[in-house]
């Protein structure tokens, strides 16, 4: 798994070109891996800025191992969610280079909602992490199955306008 993380980290050093986010019309780009009870895995996720304070976005993330994985179907490995973010970097005033961002994701195994913050080295790169739980869950044995609880995000962050 870290050289499948690494690859694409390097990978997104390669091909993008950043700016910092200054809101409506910008965009942002999260790779990283997520870790969750029993298991971990890749993310990638774009957010786009439809105004200074919120943005709508993707995030897709696949489970790469964990316990028991292999008793698991592919269909609890993948998902896929949209998001709403509220942006309250600016909000907080607390640098420029700092965003927290409370917000509401709806997947294809749960609805849920996620807090996250991202803190920006330079103008376009820097670091994410973030909490994401599952509020209704589809399915009722959805406790047992991967992809549908409390997970912990963590990776680089990029602007890409």
């Amino acid at each position: 798994m870290k050289r499948i993380f690494t690859i694409v980290l390097l990978g997104a050093f390669c091909m993008v070109n950043a700016q910092a986010f200054k809101g409506k019309g910008d965009t942002k780009l999260n790779i990283g891996m997520t870790v969750q009870n029993g298991g971990t895995g890749v993310l990638a996720s774009t957010d786009f800025g439809l105004g200074e304070n919120f943005s709508i976005g993707i995030l897709g993330s696949y489970l790469l191992g964990g316990s028991h994985i292999e008793n698991v179907s592919s269909d609890y490995r993948f998902d896929a969610k949209a998001r709403f973010n509220a942006n309250l970097g600016s909000v907080l005033n607390i640098s420029p280079k700092f965003d927290v961002y409370p917000g509401l994701n709806l997947g294809l195994k749960n609805f849920g909602g996620h807090l996250g913050a991202r803190y920006f080295f330079t103008e376009g790169f820097g670091v994410f992490s973030e909490v994401s739980a599952p509020f209704a869950k589809y399915d009722k044995d959805a406790i047992s199955k991967y992809n549908n609880g409390t997970s912990f995000n963590v990776g680089v962050s990029f602007n890409l306008n």
